[in-house]
């Protein structure tokens, strides 16, 4: 038996790489990453949200001590605001939550718990939904958002900035432009009720413009540091969302 490959086996965080009896058989905290396949305006991909949450967990999984997985990408979401956009593909509320409920269900036969950590805002509502009933199975289940406080809505200068970071290769950095920079609050109504499209003809909410790859490193590394605080203390709000831990108490 090659002793190497076992050593490799069990270094290597993420699940797909893993033989089954390369699995922990007990304790272990398992990250799904939930993204999405929608356009991000005429310069980023349409997997920029399933990278995000991706490297997000893959990340945070290497600042967590016990036995810790992550498991392939989810890349379809809720995604219906931008159905105006050739490429995107959504699978909307009630199919996702199907899915989250039956991987989690899943992965709760050999997993300690299960943490969906979201790179798509317009999952929320099925994160929440999905949740809420697993945890009401008696499932060790929360998730989490790959939130960058201050950020512009959708595919401006920070997820411009962090794919710089993560895939630079991926961006075109040429056909980036401004679109809507209104505030999301105003945008909200007729966003809702007619599609990103009407609001942005180019898909992007905000601007790109100074976006750079130091500050998507910052970005993420602040966003690594949050993400894996949470998972730790693994305290919910009611609709199962981890919660940032109180800061400790210096005596």
């Amino acid at each position: 038996m090659d002793t190497n490959a076992l050593d490799t086996n069990a270094l290597d965080t993420r699940l797909a790489n893993r033989t089954w009896p390369g699995v922990p058989p007990t304790g272990t905290t398992v990250l799904v990453p939930v993204g999405s396949t929608e356009q991000h305006g005429p310069h980023l991909p349409l997997a920029t949200d399933s990278v995000i949450a991706r490297a997000v967990a893959d990340r945070a999984a290497e600042q967590l001590s016990g036995p810790v997985l992550v498991a392939p990408a989810l890349a379809y979401g809720s995604s219906g605001e931008h159905a105006g956009f050739p490429g995107t593909v959504s699978i909307g509320h009630e199919a996702l939550c199907l899915v989250l409920v039956e991987l989690v269900r899943s992965i709760g036969l050999w997993a300690a718990r299960t943490v969906l950590v979201n790179g798509h805002g317009g999952n929320a509502r099925t994160l929440d939904a999905a949740v809420a009933q697993l945890r009401a199975e008696g499932h060790q289940v929360a998730w989490t958002g790959c939130d960058f406080p201050g950020s512009d809505p959708h595919a401006g200068r920070t997820e411009t900035s962090v794919m710089l970071h993560l895939a630079p290769e991926s961006v075109l950095t040429g056909a980036a432009e401004p679109g809507n920079t209104l505030p999301l609050a105003e945008l909200l109504p007729q966003l809702v009720a007619s599609g990103v499209r009407a609001v942005a003809p180019n898909g992007v909410l905000g601007d790109p413009t100074g976006a750079g790859p130091e500050e998507g490193r910052l970005l993420m590394e602040a966003q690594v540091r949050t993400t894996a605080r949470r998972i730790a203390a693994f305290s919910t709000d009611r609709h199962g969302r981890l919660l940032d831990p109180a800061p400790a108490v210096v005596r």
